[in-house]
């Protein structure tokens, strides 16, 4: 029920050493209530003096009002601690997943890591706050009852001693069906996130292609799938509660039976009798609690699993004592023997025997769609790791690194994608991204060298206009424009990644976005990973790209005299009728 690691995050321990005094303090809160609330009845049912039952109701009414601050108080104590370490976990995820870099969204989908990150940390954060209570509670106060019970009547109070195990049997054997349901709707949750995710994504594609309707079929049928899973996990949740409810009822009404027969025969006082009978349900309310609570919180649990899992992912340690100068002329990257891999498979996704790169090249990615262009970029801007092996060496401006997940390495370059990340923030903050103190005229110069000056004037706040999410809405034209304001906006990062920035453009626009793309080229290391050719004309360098490995690579007129995979690729592209 508990993960072993959740002991292991900061101030738990302190959090729970407190939880243990507060539910020991409400235990025997639980216990004068119950005993004082008997004593009044009696004392009424004895016709006692009024003075008697009063006294005997103001320490009920004490015992009652203790009990409930108590429970202020662990809620505080415990929502305290657990509101602090989401917030660090949340923060830590968004770190890991950070570092860790496009590898983790390739191997667990970007709808699974979405909904990790948020619906996952508050499904977290409610199993956390139920659990440890529920747990204490359960640990705690129904021993501290029972001792006393003892004392009362050792006869029902080993009644109820035997009868716990076999209560608790019960719900465990229900539990671990109960269990199998959630792990089982989890992954169908999961499974859910990434389709809809990945919809959502596509959507414009899915409906230039007419392919929409058929996908919405799709999803329907997932989420009946998901539907189905919770009411099977629901069904096994009701009956679980009903046998926990059945059996200690029953067991409350033995003892009451018990407790009725001793009355009678006389063998015992009214006052033990009703002490016993009020204190019974107090000492099966924990297991109730906690039983129903349980399968509230076996979603929370799972995603607390999948969380520490995902911190406890090794990642690259960072050279700090590297010195990286801004990138030259005369700088060199070069890359021997060196493999990447994806967790899933044992095979290597690329193979890289030599790679050298050096100075402003530009250097031209190509290859057939699932060739490992996106993966040699991924690899060469530090977002994939490479295997390590003895053979491999990897040299950056003459100093041996064992990776490229440096940040003195990233601070070098920019990543254009296919679909650049439009922040909800303005157009002025969406430009700065990698230089927050820049000037609004630097911003403006930047806008304009990426052909986007007429765009900013024409907006209803002009650089102070919201866009992204929510915002002033733009086109893939004009967020592949942004993008490149950002990198005009900051030459001294020398080096460019893009990854086949035009290939969800038609052709008019990429040709428009073209004339703003190659001046940047100047003074800069590029790499440009495409499948579409006529971009070759603007390389100096070209790498081609066939299951995994670079197959080919020089210049294009070299490579065009090879009569290689370049030309053959080219021969493919022309008969498909592609784009030269």
């Amino acid at each position: 029920m508990i993960d072993r690691r959740l002991f292991t995050m900061p101030g738990i321990r302190k959090t729970l050493g407190m939880l243990a005094v507060l539910i020991t303090l409400q235990a025997f809160s639980v216990l004068f209530q119950g005993k004082y609330l008997s004593t009044s009845i009696v004392t009424l049912w004895q016709q006692k003096p009024f003075v008697a039952v009063l006294q005997a109701f103001a320490f009920f009414l004490v015992a009652f009002v203790c009990r409930h601050l108590l429970t202020v108080l662990k809620n505080y104590v415990v929502g305290h601690w657990v509101e602090k370490t989401i917030v660090k976990l949340r923060r830590d995820v968004l770190k890991k997943v950070g570092a860790l870099g496009p590898k983790i969204i390739q191997e667990k989908g970007t709808g699974n890591t979405v909904t990790l990150a948020l619906e996952g940390i508050d499904k977290t954060q409610t199993y956390l706050m139920l659990v440890l209570i529920k747990m204490f509670d359960l640990m705690i106060i129904p021993w501290i009852l029972l001792a006393y019970l003892f004392t009362v009547s050792w006869q029902e109070a080993t009644f109820m001693l035997a009868i716990y195990p076999v209560v608790i049997l019960f719900m465990v054997i229900l539990g671990y069906a109960a269990q199998a349901k959630a792990d089982k709707e989890y992954a169908n949750f999961i499974r859910l996130s990434n389709h809809f995710v990945d919809a959502l994504r596509g959507l414009p594609t899915l409906k230039q292609l007419g392919l929409s309707r058929k996908y919405a079929n799709n999803i329907h049928r997932v989420s009946e799938d998901y539907r189905v899973s919770v009411l099977s996990t629901l069904k096994i949740a009701i009956l679980s509660t009903f046998t926990l409810d059945f059996f200690t009822t029953l067991s409350i009404a033995i003892v009451a039976v018990f407790l009725g027969f001793s009355l009678i025969d006389g063998t015992k006082a009214l006052l033990p009798a009703l002490t016993m009978l009020v204190l019974a349900p107090e000492y099966f309310l924990p297991l109730r609690n906690f039983a129903n609570d349980y399968h509230d919180t076996l979603d929370g649990k799972n995603a607390l699993g999948d969380v520490l899992d995902l911190l406890s992912r090794p990642t690259l340690a960072d050279d700090k004592t590297l010195q990286l100068e801004q990138w030259q002329a005369d700088t060199q990257l070069t890359l021997d023997n060196v493999k990447v891999a994806y967790a899933d498979s044992h095979d290597a996704a690329l193979t890289i025997e030599h790679l050298a790169l050096q100075g402003y090249q530009k250097v031209g990615i190509i290859g057939r769609s699932g060739s490992g262009k996106s993966t040699l970029l991924n690899l060469l801007g530090g977002f994939l790791a490479p295997d390590s092996n003895s053979a491999q060496q990897i040299t950056l401006a003459g100093q041996a690194v064992d990776h490229l997940q440096l940040q003195a390495w990233q601070k070098q370059f920019q990543y254009i994608p296919q679909t650049p990340y439009i922040f909800h923030a303005t157009l002025a903050e969406n430009v700065a991204f990698y230089a927050p103190e820049a000037s609004e005229a630097a911003i403006i110069k930047a806008l304009a060298a990426a052909g986007l000056t007429e765009f900013w004037q024409q907006l209803p706040a002009g650089l102070a206009t919201l866009i992204g999410e929510g915002g002033q809405a733009v086109s893939g034209g004009q967020a592949q424009r942004i993008a490149l304001a950002r990198a005009f906006l900051t030459p001294e990062r020398r080096v460019l990644l893009f990854d086949e920035p035009t290939a969800h453009l038609d052709i008019e626009t990429e040709m428009n976005i073209k004339q703003a793309i190659v001046p940047l080229f100047a003074n800069h290391l590029v790499l440009f990973a495409t499948h579409r050719l006529h971009w070759v004309n603007q390389m100096d360098y070209v790498l081609v790209v066939e299951d995994g490995k670079i197959v080919e690579q020089g210049t294009p007129s070299e490579l065009a005299q090879q009569n290689g995979a370049f030309v053959q690729l080219v021969a493919d592209v022309n008969q498909l009728g592609g784009v030269k």
